[in-house]
């Protein structure tokens, strides 16, 4: 009997290791998550601050450079999740699954165009980006019209990010607090 008992906790491990994301992958999204909130945060708050402040170019400054180390980081993510795969879904409502599948790929597609979209506005002023005080190529010339579309598709973005990170929360608490299914442990570090 004995025997059994520890297949069977062998087993339950082995499952449970395997029911959670790698580790390089819990990092990275629990760095790429406190970031954009960071970010949102302060591109939100920045954007109220009046021309000319001092500040508010340092502000300016490090949301960039913030943005443009997120998305290399989104990029590494994209990487080591094709390498390490991901764990299967627990047992939940086809509804479930079709709106976390959504909510993950429209996450992705933000986490990319938020920073090109910033970048690309920048591309169109006489400042530029600087990435930590490195100077990254222009794309573009100074245009206020090009400019203003391009902050205009990121503030918008900015909103859609906000409430799709509310959704995302939301439903990971939905698993842990109603279904207590586990699936937060997936994630947790």
């Amino acid at each position: 009997m004995t025997a059994v008992r520890v297949a069977a906790a062998t087993h339950d491990r082995t499952r449970a290791a395997n029911d959670r994301f790698a580790r390089p992958l819990v990092a990275l999204h629990w760095i790429i998550a406190a970031a954009i909130i960071a970010m949102l945060c302060i591109g939100f708050y920045m954007v109220g601050l009046p021309r000319g402040l001092p500040f508010k170019s340092t502000l300016i400054n490090f949301h960039k450079s913030l943005g443009m180390t997120v998305f290399l980081l989104v990029l590494i993510r994209i990487l080591v999740r094709l390498a390490y795969g991901r764990p299967p879904l627990p047992p939940m409502g086809a509804w479930q699954r079709a709106a976390a599948s959504t909510t993950q790929a429209l996450l992705y597609v933000g986490m990319i165009a938020m920073p090109l979209t910033g970048y690309l506005g920048s591309s169109f002023n006489k400042f530029g980006t600087r990435f930590w005080g490195v100077l990254l190529p222009q794309w573009g010339w100074d245009d206020k019209a090009m400019r203003e579309l391009f902050f205009g598709i990121h503030v918008y973005l900015a909103w859609i990010m906000a409430a799709l990170i509310v959704l995302h929360f939301l439903g990971a608490m939905k698993h842990e607090l109603i279904d207590k299914d586990g699936l937060l442990r997936r994630m947790w570090p």
